[in-house]
């Protein structure tokens, strides 16, 4: 394999995105589209970073073995092509490039609303047949409607400012929205789909499609509708019960529908929403604009290439929590926790059955789930053998029924500071730790025992009864075995006593042996940190 970043371009996408890959230095770019599914799941194993848009599917069989593969990334919003619980469990991060294509997504759903509501389709197709029909295509002014949308993110919150600008009054329904009003109060939000389908004129889709979203609008709820209801769905085909729909459209109960996405695409050509009278259908052009089809691109292209290099994380879809995003400090927490991780990993001799994380001070708030899963991924890896990374640490822990749990407090304390209390068979280990001004992380505490020391290189943590001669003891062995201390840190508590010792070289595992046979040695581990780099 080679040191270089290796990328997979499997879907057509727009060459100002593959042309910013293949001019970075370190990173190599391919490109094979039209990969049947066994061909693609031999072939990516073989890249770190997969880029694709919607008609490459990336099943259960594509990560069943997914070797060097880290991260997936989707040109455009929706990720229905990709199993993300595949790609959690395989530990590869999936992410798509929604900003790029809110402002042009959010335009075709209204351009579609206005369309609707002035027979743009029908009127058109009979002018260019030869007809004129102005009384059969009265239509109806947007002044003064009521406009709903389904879904309160980027695009819902775009569509709904041009209604208002159009003198349209606004409802929303998002059960993630938590709040009574949006946009100054111009929009009320409501607290459930059944509410906002009585009250509204145009109803407008911007939701994923998943088991709550599913035939959201049915029979039932058409029901629940007023008559005549226009419905636009430029989101995800399956939020609208296709057969509903059309009994609403013959029996008046809906006045039409606009309809951009299909459960099928493209749909069968029998399909009766392609030739209803009071149906205007586009071919998935929510995102078909040359300014988001480049745009969705070089935003794909640059976020998997920052997540690969490590400087950065945005778009994630299956790690939810994780953020790359941070300042300099909170990232040097984020690798201060994992130092902590791993020093306090090999003392969980008996399993793990709860983590608790407290992040206390003003700085942690946002890097404090950052900072739980990199804990978490480090006390897995040293009791499971699969592969664990920020993406799968969770479902592993869920998985082996360990709970975890992230806890701020004292957020408004300058001195920050992160420990972690691990419950492992019946004893609790706990370390803690901070970050001084000078940019270097310390370990202040572990298992009660006090010390300041700096978690980096090869270390030998050694507790032992608390009586003379215990420290000249432990010097001769390392001395014995050609090993130079660099730097050690003491702790007493009670009858015993804590080592914490830093060696310029990695200890053999006769050394470890010697001194866990000694009298009055009761633990031994050693562990090695990376060197911190050098701080500004």
């Amino acid at each position: 394999m080679s040191d270089n970043i290796k990328i997979l371009v499997a879907d057509k996408l727009a060459p100002a995105g593959v042309e910013y890959l293949q001019a970075q230095p370190g990173v190599e770019v391919d490109v094979k589209t039209g990969l049947s599914e066994d061909e693609l799941a031999s072939t990516v194993k073989e890249y770190h970073g997969l880029l694709i848009r919607s008609a490459v599917q990336v099943t259960a069989n594509v990560l069943q073995s997914p070797g060097e593969l880290k991260a997936i990334a989707r040109a455009g919003v929706g990720v229905d092509n990709i199993d993300l619980n595949a790609a959690t469990n395989a530990g590869v991060l999936v992410m798509n490039s929604a900003e790029a294509s809110t402002i042009t997504t959010a335009e075709h759903a209204f351009a579609m609303l206005m369309a609707l509501a002035r027979n743009i389709g029908p009127a058109y197709k009979t002018m260019s047949d030869g007809g004129w029909d102005r009384n059969k295509y009265v239509g109806r002014e947007l002044m003064g409607k009521t406009l709903g949308v389904v879904g309160f993110g980027r695009i819902g919150c775009t569509v709904v400012e041009r209604g208002l600008a159009f003198g349209m009054k606004a409802l929303a329904y998002d059960p993630f929205f938590n709040a009574d009003t949006a946009l100054d109060g111009r929009v009320r939000l409501v607290k459930s789909f059944d509410e906002l389908v009585e009250q509204v004129d145009f109803l407008s889709f911007h939701v994923p499609l998943n088991d709550h979203t599913r035939n959201m609008l049915n029979a039932e709820r058409f029901g629940k509708a007023k008559d005549g209801l226009m419905v636009i769905n430029a989101a995800r085909g399956g939020v609208i019960d296709i057969p509903a729909l059309i009994a609403a459209l013959d029996s008046g109960k809906c006045g039409g529908a606009a309809i951009d996405v299909f459960e099928q695409e493209p749909p069968p050509e029998d399909d009766p929403l392609r030739s209803h009278p009071k149906v205007l259908c586009t071919p998935h052009l929510g995102a078909s604009t040359s300014e988001a089809q480049e745009g969705v691109s070089t935003s794909a292209c640059s976020q998997i290439l920052e997540y690969l290099k490590g400087e950065g994380l945005r778009g994630a879809v299956n790690a939810s929590g994780v953020s790359f995003n941070l300042d300099a400090m909170q990232m040097r927490f984020v690798d201060l926790a994992e130092r902590m991780g791993r020093l306090v990993a090999p003392m969980c001799e008996q399993g793990i059955s709860e983590v608790t994380v407290t992040c206390q001070g003003s700085t942690l708030p946002a890097a404090a789930s950052t900072i739980e899963r990199v804990i978490l991924v480090e006390l897995l890896r040293s009791q499971i053998e699969a592969p664990v990374n920020v993406v799968n640490a969770l479902p592993f822990a869920e998985e082996r029924n360990i709970r975890s749990r992230c806890v701020v407090e004292d957020k408004s304390r300058t001195f920050a500071r992160v420990a972690i209390d691990i419950k492992s068979g019946d004893e609790t280990r706990h370390i803690a730790g901070c970050v001084y001004a000078d940019g270097r992380p310390r370990i202040l505490e572990i298992n009660n025992y006090h010390m300041d020391m700096v978690p980096e290189g090869n270390m030998v943590l050694l507790l032992n009864e608390d009586k003379p001669g215990m420290v000249g003891m432990v010097g001769r062995e390392i001395g014995d075995a050609d090993a130079n201390i660099a730097d050690m840190a003491l702790s007493r508590c009670g009858a015993t006593a804590m080592m914490v010792i830093k060696v310029d070289s990695v200890c053999e595992e006769s050394l470890i042996n010697r001194l866990r046979a000694r009298p009055g040695v009761l633990k031994v581990a050693a562990i090695t940190l990376p060197e911190l780099a050098d701080v500004d």
